[in-house]
C-alpha cells in the first residue's frame, strides 16, 4: 500500500484499483516468486484535455525493489485495452487479491464487462500463449517446472471460456474444476503443484507424459477453432460515458 500511495503522489494521480497480477494470484507462487502488482490510475480532469494527450505517458513503471514488481495504467489507455479485451486488464478484474478498490470502478467494469468481453478473442489469446510456451519450453527431456503451468492455466481458462461464456477465473484451482473428464491428468497437477510451490523459481523437472499428451490433445483440437465476430452487445458511448464519471 506504501508504494502505491507513493506512486500517486509522485505522479499527482489517483489509483482506481490495485491487485497481485502473476503467480500468487494464480495460486501457485514458489518461495522465492515476486510480487507483481498492478494498478489502474487517473488524472485531474485538465490533463485529458490536452492537444498533445497521445504524445503523454500512459504508464507508471518502476524497477523490482524487495521482490515488488510494481506497475499501472492510466484509466483511458485501461479502457481502451477493455475495449479490445485484452487479457491482462480482463485477468486483473479477476484477481482474488486486491489492494485497492474503488468500488465505483471495479463494479462498473464488470457490469460493462459482459457486452464488451469477447470469448473468441480470449480463447485466441490463451491458446497462443499455450502453443508458444509448450513448443518454446516443454519439449526437452528436462523442462523449466513452472513453464507447465504456464501452459496448463491457458489451457483450463479455454475450457472455462468454452463452458462458461465469460472470462475465465485466474485461481488456477478454479480452472482445474474443468478436468472432470481427466482425472489422470489432474492427479499430475496435484503432483506438480505441491512441488511448486516447495521449489525456487528456476527448478527443472523432468517431462510428464501424461500432461504433454494432455496438452498436444488439447493444442490439436484448438487450431481449427473458429471466431464469432458478433459477440459485442455494448458500445463506445458507454465505456465513455463511464471514463468521464472519473474526471474531476
Amino acid at each position: 500500500m506504501r508504494r502505491i500511495r507513493d506512486a500517486e503522489q509522485e505522479h499527482g494521480v489517483r489509483v482506481l484499483y490495485a491487485v497481485e497480477s502473476g503467480s500468487r494470484a494464480w495460486g501457485f507462487a514458489s518461495p522465492n516468486s515476486d510480487y507483481d502488482v498492478r494498478f489502474i490510475y487517473v488524472h485531474p480532469h485538465d490533463w485529458y484535455l490536452s492537444v498533445d494527450l497521445e504524445d503523454k505517458r500512459d504508464v507508471i513503471e518502476y524497477e523490482i525493489v524487495d521482490d515488488i514488481d510494481i506497475n499501472g495504467w492510466d484509466l483511458r489507455k485501461a479502457l481502451k485495452l477493455f475495449w479490445k479485451s485484452n487479457p491482462s486488464f480482463v485477468e486483473w478484474m479477476q484477481s482474488p487479491i486486491v489492494y485497492v478498490d474503488d468500488r465505483t470502478f471495479s463494479e462498473g467494469v464488470r457490469s460493462l464487462m459482459p457486452g464488451i468481453y469477447s470469448v473468441a478473442k480470449g480463447v485466441h489469446h490463451y491458446h497462443s500463449m499455450a502453443k508458444t510456451n509448450y513448443k518454446g519450453y516443454l519439449k526437452a527431456q528436462l523442462v523449466p517446472l513452472k513453464k507447465y503451468f504456464y501452459v496448463l492455466r491457458p489451457l483450463l481458462a479455454i475450457r472455462w471460456l468454452e463452458t462458461h461464456g465469460e472470462p475465465a477465473p485466474i485461481e488456477f484451482e478454479r480452472l482445474r474444476e474443468t478436468l472432470t473428464d481427466a482425472p489422470g491428468v489432474n492427479d499430475e497437477i496435484s503432483k506438480l503443484l505441491e512441488r511448486k510451490k516447495r521449489s525456487q523459481e528456476k527448478e527443472f523437472v523432468p517431462v510428464i507424459p501424461t500432461l504433454n499428451r494432455f496438452i498436444e490433445k488439447e493444442l490439436s483440437r484448438l487450431a481449427s477453432y473458429q471466431e464469432d465476430p458478433a459477440e459485442r452487445t455494448e458500445d463506445l458511448t458507454a465505456l465513455s460515458r463511464f471514463f468521464r464519471s472519473f474526471l474531476k
